[in-house]
């Protein structure tokens, strides 16, 4: 009987692995796959019987101390057959020495939690309107220093992830603001199109009000279709903006980790840059 052959994945191969990630309903960004793979070259990998895909999964390597997986994926016709496994032993195995996150669905909680994942908290996807007026007080990122936003995303994320930043910033048509107050960086939040509607993410900020004003300006910086947002539970003023703006919560999954929850500001994180890659 043959065994599937694990490799690591090539750019094409990630789009691969963002069409079962739509198959699923997950709903990726048009342009996810590409600014993906610069978190990480090494580390998506693909498990192939005969030479046909039967699973994915991502393990970006942010550093020595932290990692983070996800898109682990095995098509329909190959479940419940041990593949999906041993390619969970592969990634796990290029994360050695790592906290490794990963954002949940709740069906597999019981499963990671096997696995040495530790539940933190809940998040929830809301889904609500585009358009409005572009507010006062929000500036286009390209007037804010790169500098300015890795230092800020540090605050709200465990790792350096600048040639990810770099690439989520420059996808085609993507559009981003930022908050200034004399020249300081308040916050910044980025949309994307995906294949329904917009999502947000990251949304950062220093309060509710600044939030706020990046909300609108993404909001109204897009036509047509649905807009996401992805909140994590303790932030009390996240959930207060989607209910302000009457989103209505589609999707709930639950943040998890190996070695304990990593020091972020959660209480500046009104929207999560990706599920997929945290």
């Amino acid at each position: 009987m043959s065994q599937p052959v694990i490799r690591t994945m090539t750019r094409s191969d990630v789009n691969f692995a963002m069409g079962l990630a739509a198959a699923e309903g997950w709903n990726p960004g048009l342009s996810d796959g590409g600014c993906f793979f610069e978190a990480d070259r090494n580390g998506f990998f693909l498990s192939e019987l005969n030479g046909a895909p039967v699973a994915s999964i991502s393990a970006v390597h942010y550093n020595d101390a932290f990692g983070f997986v996800g898109l682990y994926i095995v098509v329909p016709e190959a479940r419940h057959k041990g593949y999906g496994w041993e390619l969970w032993r592969h990634a796990m195995a290029h994360l050695e020495g790592c906290n490794v996150g990963l954002d949940a669905v709740t069906e597999q909680e019981a499963t990671y939690r096997r696995a040495g994942f530790r539940t933190h908290y809940r998040s929830a996807r809301f889904q609500g309107a585009v358009g409005g007026d572009m507010p006062m007080g929000a500036t286009p990122l390209s007037n804010v220093s790169f500098d300015q936003v890795l230092a800020y995303d540090a605050q709200c994320f465990p790792a350096p992830r600048s040639e990810f930043m770099h690439a989520w910033l420059h996808a085609p048509s993507v559009k981003s603001f930022g908050v200034l107050d004399g020249g300081d960086l308040k916050g910044f939040g980025v949309i994307r199109p995906c294949g329904v509607g917009y999502k947000i993410g990251p949304l950062f900020a220093d309060d509710e009000a600044t939030a706020d004003t990046l909300f609108r300006a993404l909001c109204a910086s897009v036509e047509g279709g649905p807009v996401f947002l992805d909140v994590i539970e303790p932030n009390a003023m996240a959930r207060a903006l989607t209910k302000r703006y009457g989103m209505d919560e589609v999707f709930v999954t639950v943040r998890m980790y190996t070695r304990g929850e990593p020091a972020m500001d959660k209480g500046k994180i009104f929207g999560v840059t990706s599920f997929e890659l945290g």
